[in-house]
C-alpha cells in the first residue's frame, strides 16, 4: 500500500474510532431513557447496541474479542476478590465469571 493509502486508510480508522465512541455514548443515553420505562426489551436492545459498540472500537483499537472478553473476566474476578458490593450482595461477578467461562469451554 503506497503512503496515500495508508494515509486514507488512516484517516478512516480515527473517523470510526469516533462514530464509534459516538455511538457508545448514544446508546448510554438509550438505557438512561429507557430504564424509566421499564420496557425489558428496549432496555435489552440499548445494553446489546452498548456491548457491540465496545465490542468493535476495541477491534478497531487493535484489541482482539478474545482478549477484551479474558480482560472483562479478570476484572469480574479482581472485583469479586476485593469485596465488591456486586459480589457481596447479589454474586453478580462471580455469575458473570461462570457466564465467561461456560461461553469459553463450548
Amino acid at each position: 500500500m503506497n503512503e496515500t493509502g495508508r494515509d486514507f486508510e488512516i484517516g478512516r480508522n480515527v473517523r470510526m474510532i469516533e462514530w464509534l465512541k459516538t455511538e457508545l455514548v448514544s446508546g448510554l443515553a438509550q438505557i438512561y431513557k429507557e430504564m424509566p420505562k421499564g420496557r425489558d426489551e428496549a432496555i435489552a436492545s440499548a445494553l446489546a447496541r452498548v456491548m457491540m459498540y465496545c465490542y468493535l472500537l476495541g477491534k478497531r483499537l487493535n484489541i482482539s474479542f478474545a482478549k477484551l472478553e479474558a480482560t472483562v473476566e479478570r476484572k469480574a474476578r479482581l472485583h469479586a476478590e476485593e469485596g465488591h458490593e456486586l459480589e457481596e450482595w447479589y454474586q453478580d461477578l462471580s455469575t458473570l465469571m461462570a457466564h465467561l467461562e461456560a461461553r469459553r469451554t463450548k
